[in-house]
């Protein structure tokens, strides 16, 4: 038969399907029953929140997956394939079939779920671009397996001084820990592949197991240290701060190196020798000075921060939204190394005023703190009263525009995103033990306008 690109197809019948298998969508089918089920139990699927099948295809694996997680999403590409999936599951409120390309799917909508777990066959033409789109930090990920080309799974998973290891090693471990789970034949595809196949699972890197560092400078390194590997680094790498012979001795290493034997902590310890952060991370310190007030919002004093939060003592804070000229909000991730609500995700930029400063210069300082941009001037949208419902903070709201990237501190932000306000709304309903007690008290306010 012809395809509807015009090439023509060889037909099969597959799962009691008549199917012919798109090349130009790099289209293999599994179709060993033991090895689908073993696969999907890789997942944890069972009373998962969520679960993501990108490329279900015939549903080999998804058969396996059906009922066992709280909803479960199909996201099929194929307009032959797509249909089918949706007349199948139609009666199943917990089955979404979305007619779409993962390469573009819009994951920020996930979030919403807390525990998104990702599986997937994924076609060799554009598995990476897939696991990018799904992997890439900020993400609402929080577990995948995929099954790849053995090849790319190797590398995925190759620790330093290991066959394979190289720049996507270092940038996907960066954020993952990576396990090559088992390797597959092309015996259990139809057709068959000319390569063998293998599983690989993802979940999260503890954020407290490497140092911070500037997230684009590190990627950047690395594609450069990587880029000629047969060159030593020094002759790929820009001039380092203080010379590349200091650079080395802090890693402990030879003036020789190549990219390939450094670990991902050391790669991290080079970009942060690059951006001069030569110290150890130590997060907030205790003994900064805030004002505190009464219930009237006076000052009747000065104490430390360790001695406000431990005592609870009213003081107070600002929130920034930064929108841009979409409509969207972008919201942080705070940094692990914050005192309080760690991993929490927040307002654009949020701080404690300093000892006599004002609620507008505060606004100022902190986004340039934060997040890295300039704004000279912010629009006052709400002011909150202290309480459990902002951690004893008298609280004012500012709102400020700003359409170019953003530069987080990474002692101070983990990572972060632009939200459209509907997905926000969504998510703070759903799951406001995702966030800063402070930006639900703010975002409430700020809707309700």
């Amino acid at each position: 038969m012809r395809s509807q690109d015009g090439n023509h197809r060889q037909t099969r019948t597959i799962s009691g399907q008549q199917v012919a298998p798109r090349k130009s969508m790099g289209q293999n089918f599994l179709v060993d029953e033991s090895v689908a089920q073993w696969i999907a139990d890789q997942i944890e699927p069972d009373g998962a929140a969520f679960v993501v099948e990108p490329g279900p295809g015939l549903g080999a694996m998804t058969k396996h997956l059906v009922g066992r997680p709280q909803h479960l999403m199909l996201i099929e590409k194929d307009n032959a394939l797509a249909p089918e999936l949706q007349k199948r599951f139609a009666s199943r409120k917990d089955i979404t079939v979305l007619h779409d390309d993962a390469t573009q799917i819009d994951v920020r909508e996930w979030y919403r779920h807390g525990d998104v777990r990702v599986i997937g066959n994924l076609p060799y033409s554009v598995g990476g671009e897939i696991m990018k789109r799904l992997l890439n930090q900020p993400t609402p990920v929080t577990k995948a397996v995929f099954m790849l080309q053995k090849e790319v799974c190797i590398r995925l998973a190759a620790k330093v001084g290991k066959d394979g290891y190289g720049a996507l090693s270092v940038l996907v471990q960066r954020d993952w820990d990576v396990e090559l789970l088992r390797i597959i034949p092309p015996e259990v595809f139809q057709p068959k592949p000319k390569v063998d196949s293998a599983i690989v699972r993802f979940t999260p890197r503890d954020p407290s197991s490497l140092s911070v560092c500037d997230r684009r400078q590190f990627e950047r390194l690395v594609r450069l240290g990587f880029s000629q590997r047969r060159k030593q680094m020094k002759n790929l790498l820009p001039e380092a701060p203080g010379g590349w012979q200091a650079l080395v001795d802090h890693l402990q290493m030879p003036a020789t190196l190549r990219a390939e034997e450094l670990s991902v902590e050391q790669w991290v310890n080079l970009s942060r020798w690059y951006e001069q952060r030569t110290s150890a991370d130590v997060g907030q310190k205790s003994s900064e000075l805030f004002d505190v007030v009464n219930e009237r919002n006076e000052v009747t004093g000065q104490l430390t921060r360790g001695e406000v939060h431990a005592k609870g003592l009213l003081h107070r804070a600002v929130h920034v939204f930064v929108v841009n000229t979409h409509g969207e909000v972008y919201l942080q991730k705070r940094s692990h190394l914050k005192d309080v609500s760690p991993l929490k995700w927040d307002s654009s930029a949020a701080g404690h005023l300093d000892v006599g400063e004002s609620y507008a210069a505060c606004a100022i300082r902190e986004t340039r703190e934060e997040v890295g941009i300039e704004i000279t001037d912010t629009e006052l949208a709400a002011q909150l009263p202290a309480g459990t419902h902002t951690d004893f903070e008298f609280v004012e709201l500012h709102i400020a525009c700003h359409n170019g990237p953003m530069k987080p501190l990474p002692e101070e932000v983990a990572c972060g995103e632009w939200f459209k306000p509907e997905t926000i709304t969504e998510w703070v309903q759903a799951r406001p033990q995702d966030f800063a007690k402070g930006f639900v008290s703010c975002w409430k306010a700020w809707i309700a306008a």
